[in-house]
């Protein structure tokens, strides 16, 4: 059951994400453009999906399914983002010279929304089991 849980979350995960990041790639590009890769690093990508999936399971796709509504998925989930996403861009801003704060501010914002959808996405495929 873990494993469908997984996949079904992580398939949400990288539909979700990857709408985002096409739509918003102008905003990235015009914020760190210099900073950014010509190619992504897709071992570590694939490292951070696994452990973030992983995340998203064990801190708020479990608590939601273990007597919780979808309000639990999504708060829990949206914590967990903002978190997690709060963490990549305070210590890239506290660490890199020019890490900008309207970046900060959306990615966070994205980062709690992201998550918060994805887990609800498992919630709804897996409440009744």
């Amino acid at each position: 059951m873990v494993i469908l849980q997984f996949l079904v979350v992580a398939a949400a995960f990288a539909v979700i994400d990857a709408i985002w990041l096409k739509l918003m790639n102008p905003f990235y590009r015009s914020h760190i453009g210099d900073l950014l890769a010509d190619k992504p690093h897709l071992g570590y990508a694939v490292v951070f999906y696994v452990m973030y999936i992983a995340g998203i399971l064990f801190f708020a796709l479990r608590p939601a399914l273990d007597g919780g509504s979808w309000l639990t998925a999504v708060g829990y989930g949206a914590a967990l983002g903002a978190f997690a996403y709060a963490t990549y861009d305070l210590t890239n801003a506290a660490t890199l010279k020019t890490w900008p704060l309207q970046l900060i501010m959306v990615d966070i914002l994205w980062g709690a929304a992201l998550t918060g959808l994805s887990t609800l996405a498992g919630w709804l495929v897996f409440r009744s089991t």
